[in-house]
């Protein structure tokens, strides 16, 4: 039993390992946006709940034909889900190929042929993921007999706890090793399993035993299951509502925790590790007890509301890492219950039967399938993240107010004891849900939008206003926006026609560009971002009716990608913190590429750099360095952040005056709207004086490689800035 242990402890740290790293090659190659996230997850998804119905199927009506050892097609799966780690880059790669070959311009028609590609791409392989759990369980059964009515708890521990270390390990490895060589790891491992698991075979075959067909073990070893589909109902439940809740604490936790890759990493660790320790419980308990009692259900749906109190701004908690403690109370007893009832769902419904295990296991995903689009697509645009979280806890609280639904008997006196303390929470759920204030009671005056991509909030009066995203701030009114329209077009040779900014933001530079009377496009992933335009600036409505305005909603990146236009200047403003998830998709070569393809002959990028250490301040300049023949670099006017204009011809010098005089009269009027000076002049001025040299944008990191695709720098940041720069090296690959 110690090896099965071993092998979906492995197993499932390198399950967790693929998914971060196939989703971040997806968005790369198709586009950050929502859809696209939620196809690549529930395609991974529903790949693992295939390949469990499918193996048990096949299981059950093969089973007497199939001569072969459990244990070795069990090596098999792992061999070819080894093998995944280094087709699927290749095949997401050559997808994005196609679709460039077929010029698709239409997003619904992109998006089709994109989700249908990652579905081709993900599901035959995850498939192989899902087929280990019937797989082992029948060779657990066939050489355990006593663990047999249990095999499926086992293993889900065992999976459970290699995802503990699946959801951080991989991020230390992605920093020293990039990508590519994260999936090389993993493949490695998955072939180590297959190996080991071959040798086991072998060794058993040695010894006479485990020669039985795969069908005889079915007849002989399991133990009566439970009948009736409420425990399928229960576990298609307890799915939708733990993915579905994922995607609002993602909402509600960012505020504490920001939009580093870490942030995520966190819940998804926090989460795991509960459902690990609830799963414990239950193999424990589960020695002496054949039922849960009823009232489990009632307090699932109580401390599914309990993120509604950790997370309010209004909780005070000690200061010591207030971030962590408002997160582990938050989700831990809930992930924690989940992890005890899902187990024991299977076990009672499946009774060590691994055909029945993998239909279990397959309904509990499709729930975790529907569960984040109920949440993102349909809850989260219509209601706060409150009651969006109160409406997966309903069921929850409603079930433990029927004895009928506990999987087990109770006497009359236990019914009727669960029942009053499952009244009791149902009435503190509703109770904490109307009075606990949110982080939207903070921002007075305030105007909040939502839609399936994020909570967007506008608060503050005159200069004061600012945009929030998920509780994050993302940009204030400030002349730095204004300048990275009016620099870049000042400097160009010809009179421009058109512009591109990607990132909208309060709208400030796409005014600032329209200020110029050309044709102006601006590029936002957030639908929410452009309607809240009027709030920051009252011309906001008759600039969005101007023929030379034009919105586009869609990942900016994607959609150059898509586009045939050709623009004099494109500016790009990632959102804020440098470190956020995805940004480095803005910053690396390969996107550079992509701009250069769509900068008109003499035309100019701007790259906005907020801040960055060594690292990534050198990583991005020499990104620019190698895709652009011709750079020039200044500082802000504030003097916080960086102007990088690039461009494939020579960008002349000019003075402060020669570029105020190539204003338009509505530009100049714009650039000093806000000062900090009265004159076009004297602004430009301020921001000639700041060109730097690149040598002071990489001196402090001479070794740092040009940021790529596969090594974002700026994202990973977690190991040079807590270990010697020396140590790192020694581990690192050469780029």
């Amino acid at each position: 039993m110690g090896w099965f242990f071993l092998f979906f402890l492995v197993s499932g740290f390198c399950s967790i390992l693929y998914e971060i790293v196939w989703l971040r090659l997806s968005m790369a190659q198709f586009g950050v946006t929502t859809a696209l996230v939620s196809i690549v997850l529930s395609m991974f998804m529903a790949g693992l709940g295939l390949g469990s119905w499918g193996a048990g199927c096949a299981i059950r009506r093969h089973g007497e034909q199939i001569r072969i050892p459990a244990l070795l097609i069990y090596a098999f799966a792992e061999l070819l889900i080894g093998l995944s780690a280094l087709a699927v880059p290749a095949e997401l790669f050559w997808g994005r190929h196609l679709l460039e070959r077929a010029a698709i311009s239409s997003s619904s028609a992109y998006y089709f042929f994109s989700g249908a590609w990652v579905a081709l791409t993900l599901i035959p392989w995850c498939a192989c993921m899902g087929a280990t759990i019937p797989l082992a369980m029948l060779a657990i059964n066939r050489s355990f007999q006593r663990e047999a009515h249990r095999s499926f708890s086992f293993l889900y521990l065992a999976n459970v706890l290699g995802a503990v270390a699946g959801a951080t390990v991989p991020l230390l490895l992605i920093e020293i090793y990039g990508f590519h060589g994260t999936l090389r790891i993993g493949a490695m491992l998955n072939g180590l399993l297959s190996v080991l698991a071959m040798g086991l075979t072998l060794r058993s075959s040695a010894k006479g035993n485990d020669q039985r067909s795969l069908g005889t073990a079915v007849d002989r070893v399991f133990i009566r299951p439970l009948s009736g589909n409420k425990p399928l109902v229960l576990l298609f439940l307890t799915g939708l509502t733990s993915m579905g809740a994922e995607v609002v604490w993602i909402r509600q936790f960012t505020p504490y925790l920001s939009t580093v890759v870490y942030a995520f990493a966190s819940i998804l660790g926090v989460y795991l590790a509960a459902t690990f320790v609830g799963s414990r419980v239950y193999r424990y308990w589960s020695r002496t007890h054949d039922h849960e009692g009823g009232l489990v259900w009632g307090a699932l749906g109580f401390v599914a509301l309990l993120p509604v109190l950790t997370a309010s701004p209004f909780l005070r908690v000690p200061s010591f890492y207030p971030a962590p403690l408002r997160l582990v109370f938050g989700i831990g007893p809930f992930s924690a219950i989940l992890g005890f009832v899902t187990p024991m769902l299977v076990d009672r419904w499946s009774g060590g039967d691994p055909d029945r295990a993998g239909k279990a296991y397959a309904v509990n995903v499709v729930g975790c399938i529907l569960g984040p689009l109920v949440a993102g697509f349909i809850l989260l645009p219509l209601m706060s993240e409150r009651w969006v979280l109160f409406s997966f806890a309903l069921p929850w609280l409603m079930i433990g107010l029927v004895p009928r639904w506990s999987v087990g008997p109770e006497t009359a006196e236990t019914q009727t004891l669960q029942r009053k303390l499952s009244y009791a929470l149902a009435a503190l759920a509703v109770v904490g849900v109307l009075t606990i204030k949110d982080l939207e009671h903070l921002f007075v005056p305030s105007q909040i939008l939502r839609d399936d991509t994020a909570t967007v909030i506008a608060t503050g009066d005159g200069m004061s206003k600012r945009l929030l995203v998920n509780g994050i701030g993302i940009t204030q009114l400030t002349p730095v926006t204004k300048m990275m329209a009016h620099l870049p077009l000042a400097f160009l040779e010809h009179t421009p026609r058109s512009a591109l900014v990607v990132c909208f933001g309060m709208g400030t530079t796409y005014r600032s560009l329209l200020s110029w009377d050309i044709q102006t496009t601006a590029v936002e992933l957030v639908p929410s971002v452009p309607r809240l335009f009027p709030y920051f600036h009252s011309d906001g409505p008759e600039l969005m009716r101007s023929p030379q305005s034009r919105v586009v909603i869609d990942d900016g990146r994607r959609y150059l990608e898509r586009t045939s236009e050709q623009y004099d200047v494109i500016t790009i403003d990632p959102p804020p913190p440098v470190e956020a998830a995805g940004t480095s998709l803005l910053y690396s070569k390969e996107f550079y590429s992509i701009i250069g393809r769509r900068l008109a002959s003499g035309g100019i990028l701007q790259q906005w750099l907020p801040s960055g250490d060594h690292v990534v301040k050198a990583a991005v300049a020499r990104a620019l360095q190698e895709s652009f023949p011709y750079v020039r670099l200044f500082g802000a006017l504030d003097g916080k952040g960086f102007h990088f204009l690039a461009s494939h011809q020579p960008i002349v010098l000019r003075t402060p005056r020669e570029l105020a005089e190539r204003l338009p009269a509505r530009a100049a009027q714009d650039l000093v709207e806000w000062g900090p000076e009265a004159e076009p002049e004297d602004q430009f001025a301020i921001i000639l004086s700041r060109e730097l040299v690149f040598d002071q944008m990489t001196s402090g990191a001479p070794a740092a490689p040009a940021l790529q695709d596969n090594r974002p720098e700026n994202e990973y940041y977690l190991l040079r800035r807590d270990l010697p720069e020396r140590w790192i090296s020694r581990l690192a690959v050469p780029h």
